[in-house]
């Protein structure tokens, strides 16, 4: 069984890379997604991520512990930054092993896009329904009464 449940993506806006290097656009991408914060010096969530991104190439999920040996991590640190990427729905648990979301990382922001999106709408429409009970109008509303 594979679970879908994101609480918290970030998402920081970032120059891309001017030369291609591989390693470099990785990590472009990884920082633009919140994968790494100050307090992660060694940049283990990371570490963690191009682990997955390694496994998904062999449509392979991994255990903690095998994460944890890959990337010469504890096991506590590695499940800290799992739990971290299950939350961003960047991974996901199946079988009692982590995988990416998506077979792919273009698919994978086009998965993210869509819950960014799907959290918008509902922000959307709690609004309209706000401002329709506190009696705030749209402003293309006001001007066309304005008119008649």
């Amino acid at each position: 069984m594979v679970s879908y449940n994101f609480k918290k993506v970030t998402i920081i806006k970032m120059n891309k890379p001017v030369r291609k290097n591989l390693n470099q656009d990785l990590q472009w991408l990884s920082s633009s997604l919140g994968l790494f914060s100050e307090r992660d010096k060694e940049r283990s969530c990371f570490r963690i991520f191009i682990e997955l991104v390694k496994s998904s190439r062999m449509g392979a999920a991994l255990s903690s512990d095998e994460i944890a040996v890959r990337t010469n991590l504890s096991r506590g640190t590695v499940v800290h930054h799992l739990n971290r990427l299950i939350e961003s729905g960047l991974i996901v648990i199946s079988n009692s092993r982590y995988i990416l979301r998506v077979s792919n990382l273009e698919s994978l922001v086009a998965e993210v896009k869509k819950d960014v999106m799907r959290v918008f709408d509902d922000l959307k429409d709690m609004a309209e329904e706000l401002d329709e009970e506190l009696g705030l109008m749209k402003r293309n509303k006001e001007k066309s009464k304005i008119v008649e």
